[in-house]
């Protein structure tokens, strides 16, 4: 979706190299440990409608998987000495693009579910609250850290760095269909589109603390429907479909003109 332009870089930047297929290969490992560990750890919420129906269950079932896929996705980037490259993105793109991180927050905020929350238990909503840093942390270490890269130095440019590494993103959640079952592919679809929402707020702030910041939030916000005993919606919940929506037509409409002037090439 973004004009292609004059960010691309060719691989020889510092560190080891890593090409695509043995890219994958790491992703199927990430998603190995979290499916992995979720059946090793896990405990049956099936009697329950709730995802997360208790802290354990939520230490068990995701802190724990998750936790460990964030260490494996830290220790890939020491080992290829990509840390300097990750957490910093040097690709400029025009201010109007600033309205995505800024909306996805604001939306985030006011889409958790406050009342319901309200109703649970402090480890519980603390627990929560750990999911989606551990949620924005790992994924965007992964996806928008290790995945960008590889694209970038494989010499693609912004416009086939953002698609593909949306694309890895949204395949790996397929993984989901071990406990979701088809949903998962629905799943899979939307959380491409989310992934590039996130490498634009990468783009925007420079750093990918900014992705990683909006990716907690808005995983937060999703997730503070679904735990306690009873999973209750909230109306911030239309609030966050709407937003998606919105931001779909939006890039579709003016991804030519996400690249900053001097960085863009005719079509």
């Amino acid at each position: 979706m973004v004009q292609e332009g004059t960010g691309a870089i060719r691989d020889g930047g510092p560190g080891r190299r890593l090409t695509w297929p043995w890219f994958l290969v790491i992703v199927a490992v990430y998603a190995g440990i979290i499916q992995g560990l979720g059946l090793l750890t896990g405990v049956d919420t099936g009697h329950s409608d709730s995802a997360f129906p208790t802290s354990a269950s939520l230490v068990r079932n995701a802190l724990i998987p998750i936790g460990a896929s964030i260490v494996f996705a830290a220790t890939v980037v020491t080992w290829l000495g990509w840390w300097g490259e990750v957490l910093r993105c040097r690709v400029p793109v025009r201010r109007w693009v600033r309205w995505v991180p800024a909306s996805m927050l604001a939306v985030s905020l006011l889409g958790l579910n406050y009342g319901h929350l309200g109703d649970q238990s402090v480890s519980l909503v603390a627990c929560l609250l750990l999911l989606g840093l551990f949620v924005g942390v790992g994924e965007e270490l992964m996806f928008r850290g290790i995945g960008v890269q590889v694209f970038r130095r494989a010499g693609l440019s912004e416009g086939k760095v953002a698609l593909f590494s949306s694309l890895v993103f949204g395949l790996v959640h397929l993984s989901n269909a071990i406990g979701a079952g088809a949903q998962a592919v629905l799943q899979a679809l939307i959380v491409s589109t989310s992934g590039y929402f996130f490498y634009l707020c990468l783009r925007v702030g420079g750093v990918i603390l900014l992705p990683m910041l909006v990716h907690g939030l808005w995983d937060t916000s999703l997730f503070s429907n679904l735990v306690g005993d009873e999973p209750q919606a909230s109306p911030g919940m239309a609030l966050i479909i709407v937003l998606q929506a919105v931001l779909i037509i939006v890039l579709l409409v003016r991804r030519r003109s996400i690249e900053p002037e001097t960085a863009a090439v005719p079509a």
